[in-house]
């Protein structure tokens, strides 16, 4: 939606990212008759394989793992997913708010414990998605379908619009920060290190946990269980849930992925105002940490520049284009 958002200090604000380029407003997406796309085997075969082992794993390891090595799997699955929340979405990718280099250094290693692909594609990935939602420019077209939208995506060469469009959608920001490059440059030893090794050594060394336990649930399921939470916001909550603000987009509310991904399943609302660094209405709540944590920093000066839009543009919206279900929301996420 083409609304202006504003900071909590200032009454004017950036345009919404998906609105920043101009020059390819007025050309309407191209329709194509459906087509079958060129299917990458590589990464279908990889993201297959990490499936299997993850189903493997669970059979052979989770019955005999202690504890305290799958309260570690949870609080790492966790850290890795603010850094994705918090990280390359609600800072990166859409500029909702703005991170001192203290905080941009913990999201990065955040995002690394997260073992997903590089910045600068994730950025490039997710706003493109946000300004072509649900048409064939965008990389992961829920029309398309539940398993396409959710991994398939990533197993096929992308619809020639995806490239098409990529071209408009500005980079600048990620190209230009430092430490975002830095990150890119060393991927690899940041995506190994943090999401793979130092999971896996600290039940092995800190409690004695086998070694084949500790690779199989700090590793493997621990890595593919929360790469779906993550996958689960581009696909079922483009499929089950109420729209309160727009029924005239894809994207839901849903209360049950809110909680599984920290706040992410308010995707009616996101796509609404996709600026707003709470990514739902009502801020930082038991369905909502990512917000409290951010609300935190914002305390000590390293988060700024937090974007909200007005109370009564959030009441309009909702009246004219919601489906009527705005304000019947449970009290405790208020």
């Amino acid at each position: 939606m083409g609304v202006q958002m504003r900071t909590k200090t200032e009454e004017t604000a950036e345009p919404l990212i998906e609105n920043n380029n101009k020059d390819d407003v007025e050309e309407p997406l191209k329709p194509q008759p459906p087509q079958k796309r060129e299917i990458l085997w590589a990464t279908a075969i990889y993201l297959t394989t990490w499936h299997v082992l993850a189903v493997i794993c669970t059979i052979l390891y989770l019955k005999n793992v202690k504890v305290a090595t799958i309260l570690w799997s949870l609080l790492v699955g966790f850290i890795g997913q603010f850094g994705v929340t918090a990280g390359v979405h609600r800072c990166y990718s859409h500029r909702a708010y703005k991170a001192t280099y203290p905080l941009q250094i913990i999201l990065l290693a955040c995002y690394s414990v997260a073992g997903q692909y590089r910045v600068t594609d994730w950025v490039h990935d997710h706003r493109l998605h946000h300004k072509f939602s649900d048409t064939d420019g965008d990389p992961h077209n829920a029309k398309r379908g539940l398993f396409f939208s959710h991994i398939g995506w990533l197993m096929q060469r992308g619809h020639p619009e995806v490239f098409r469009r990529s071209k408009t959608i500005d980079m600048s920001d990620i190209d230009n920060n430092p430490l975002v490059q830095f990150h890119t440059k060393f991927y690899w030893f940041f995506k190994i290190t943090f999401c793979f090794v130092l999971p896996v050594l600290v039940p092995v060394f800190c409690w004695n946990e086998s070694w084949m336990e500790s690779i199989g649930i700090s590793g493997v399921l621990r890595f593919v269980i929360f790469t779906n939470m993550t996958f689960s916001i581009n696909s079922l909550a483009h499929f089950w849930g109420t729209k309160p603000y727009d029924t005239r987009i894809r994207p839901v509310q849903n209360m049950a992925l809110a909680i599984l991904t920290t706040g992410e399943g308010w995707h009616n609302y996101h796509h609404a105002f996709p600026s707003d660094y709470r990514a739902e209405e009502y801020g930082g709540n038991f369905t909502n940490p990512t917000t409290i944590v951010l609300d935190l920093f914002a305390k000590i000066g390293w988060a700024y520049d937090c974007k909200t839009p007005s109370a009564e543009l959030v009441r309009q919206v909702a009246s004219k284009h919601g489906d009527g279900s705005w304000g019947q929301v449970p009290v405790e996420c208020k």
